[in-house]
């Protein structure tokens, strides 16, 4: 199965009327955050492909359509809904799904920096993780394996993050790979500027790539 995989930058290689005849091999679309829905929109629209995504820390706007949140409190706006809103999209925030043979999940958020909008501590990123875990037996159960992709926004702790308060990595992260192994975690969030700058790297039995801008993923699994 070959993935696009995207976060953080409107890339104008995807964002093309060439769209359709550049990825037209791509069956499956991951977005790993901070990027506006129009941008997800404009993909369905053009690839007509399943796409999943998780919320980044940043373009927030309609967070509280899949979530359960005061908007008043958090951002001073007198906006509050409980309406679920797809974009033809699906929504991985804390979630596993089954897509053709891959079993993925996915993680909201960025390390706690502020009193911003979908930002945690580790320990509330853990207990997040810890939510997934019936669903993972679940799996396990059913098909000799808890997951395949783990989708997150931040990045590991000590894996593409940054010394700085707002792109540290989480170290739940590293918990999760060596608990239930995923054979992927596609994260966002760190920002490649540079050739030389590391977008894919090994932990344990998991391949981490940093989604930024765009990166295709060639699963070597088949789509069905």
């Amino acid at each position: 199965m070959k993935i696009l995989c995207v976060s953080d930058q409107i890339d104008p290689l995807v964002y093309s009327s060439n769209i359709k005849e550049r990825y037209k091999d791509i069956d499956l679309v991951i977005s790993a955050g901070d990027l506006p829905m129009e941008y997800l929109d404009f993909i369905v629209s053009s690839l007509n492909k399943p796409v999943f995504f998780v919320f980044g820390n940043h373009n927030l706007n309609e967070y509280g359509l899949y979530h359960k949140i005061d908007y008043t409190r958090q951002t001073g706006d007198n906006y509050h809904s409980q309406t679920r809103m797809s974009h033809g999209t699906t929504y991985l925030g804390f979630k596993t799904y089954r897509e053709g043979n891959l079993l993925i999940a996915g993680v909201s958020g960025s390390i706690r920096y502020n009193t911003g909008l979908n930002q945690f501590t580790d320990s509330q990123m853990k207990l997040k993780l810890l939510g997934l875990v019936p669903a993972l037996l679940l799996n396990k159960l059913r098909y000799g394996r808890y997951l395949d992709i783990l989708v997150t926004h931040a990045a590991p702790e000590g894996i593409h993050d940054k010394p700085d308060a707002c792109h540290k990595g989480f170290a739940s992260f590293l918990w999760f790979m060596k608990k239930f192994k995923p054979r992927f975690l596609i994260h966002g969030h760190i920002h490649l500027y540079d050739l030389q700058d590391i977008r894919v790297s090994r932990y344990h039995d998991t391949t981490v790539i940093n989604a930024y801008s765009h990166y295709i993923l060639d699963t070597g699994d088949a789509d069905t």
